[in-house]
């Protein structure tokens, strides 16, 4: 497998807002990509210059290794599904979906071969004859992924194809997008501004903020191991904390924070008095009814929430700040008002660079020049 789609220094503005900045994303063929990001973010804008609805300012787009700014969008080998279906009310699920097909001139017959075939991947068989007003939404949802594919095109970018769904039902078309990705083994570029989702469907997730890519990884490095503050909290729950590394000892840092220090683990890229945040996840954190040895943390429990098969656990620190601490319904937990000790397992603990030590950094050595 090689790159199938390449980005490389491209630039987007309207006017004087700066939508995507210097965006450089190698998407490899058979990959499920996911732009991930809240709404103005640059994800959907990315993947509009892909398809050939919007042109980059700067820089360059390849598929295949050809460049394809100046292709019109029917050009390109790509097909797009958008959030609104964009189905054709008049014409039956058939004709729907054979109308690239027809536009291309292809014989009758390899029509109705592959529109079948195409009906019967989506699990849509006997609905050739039905229009799109008697279909439910996920039905619907899978007649506009049907009428994209039918195309073969080498990559699908889909923008928010879900968003319209109920729970139940995204949940399911999750799945079953995931099976047919798998199934043709056609690249797919999908843009969400949904964590799960992200983390249910992708190969990799591209976590985009401000019109930069803030990581591009796996799911699970995304979610175990963020490399900004913005990764951590956007993707699921988190508990932060800033403060000032006083002492490396063995790769294990001791962390000094405004409510007492704690120990974490030290990636080599961190020294000593930097100020950093570290980003523990809920189902990660402890609490004893003692003080714990290398943790000064001490906490009052808050509340609990139920969630079905695990209890969220609120406790506050003497500064107010709260933390989440997840546990299994049904163990034991200290009851609300009493005092608890929060810590972690170091190791557990994602140590990640602060922005505000580069801007002191940046501000100290301009004083000492």
């Amino acid at each position: 497998m090689g790159k199938i789609v390449e980005i490389e220094g491209v630039n987007k503005l309207y006017g004087s807002n700066h939508v995507v900045k210097n965006l450089n994303l190698s998407i490899e063929e058979g990959e499920f990509l996911t732009l991930l990001g809240s709404s103005g973010c640059g994800k959907t804008t990315t993947l509009r210059m892909i398809a050939g609805f919007e042109e980059p300012s700067t820089g360059s787009i390849k598929v295949e290794g050809e460049s394809i700014e100046e292709k019109e969008p029917f050009e390109r080998n790509v097909n797009t599904v958008f959030q609104t279906y964009a189905l054709f009310p008049h014409k039956t699920i058939f004709d729907n979906i054979a109308y690239g097909l027809k536009m291309k001139k292809v014989p009758k017959k390899e029509i109705k071969e592959r529109v079948l075939a195409m009906m019967d991947m989506v699990q849509l068989n006997g609905f050739e004859k039905r229009y799109p007003s008697q279909l439910s939404g996920g039905q619907k949802q899978r007649v506009a992924i049907a009428r994209a594919l039918i195309n073969r095109p080498r990559v699908l970018l889909l923008d928010e194809p879900l968003g319209a769904l109920d729970l139940k039902l995204r949940k399911q078309m999750q799945l079953e997008l995931k099976r047919l990705q798998k199934k043709l083994n056609i690249t797919f570029i999908y843009v969400t501004h949904d964590q799960e989702e992200a983390l249910t469907m992708s190969d990799r997730i591209a976590v985009m903020n401000s019109g930069v890519i803030e990581q591009l990884a796996t799911p699970s490095e995304i979610y175990e191991k963020p490399k900004t503050r913005f990764v951590a909290t956007f993707i699921g729950e988190t508990n932060i904390y800033d403060g000032c590394i006083t002492n490396i000892t063995d790769g294990i840092a001791t962390m000094t924070l405004e409510n007492g220090a704690v120990k974490v683990a030290c990636p080599e890229d961190f020294s000593l008095l930097e100020y950093a945040t570290i980003s523990v996840r809920p189902e990660k954190m402890k609490f004893e009814t003692k003080p714990v040895d290398g943790f000064e943390l001490v906490a009052q429990v808050k509340d609990y929430v139920y969630v079905g098969s695990v209890l969220k656990c609120i406790v506050s620190l003497p500064n107010g700040n709260e933390l989440k601490i997840e546990r299994l319904a049904g163990q034991e937990l200290p009851p609300i008002g009493s005092r608890c000790y929060p810590y972690w397992n170091p190791e557990d603990a994602v140590l990640i660079h602060n922005e505000s030590h580069y801007i002191f950094e940046q501000l100290n050595s301009i004083k000492l020049a």
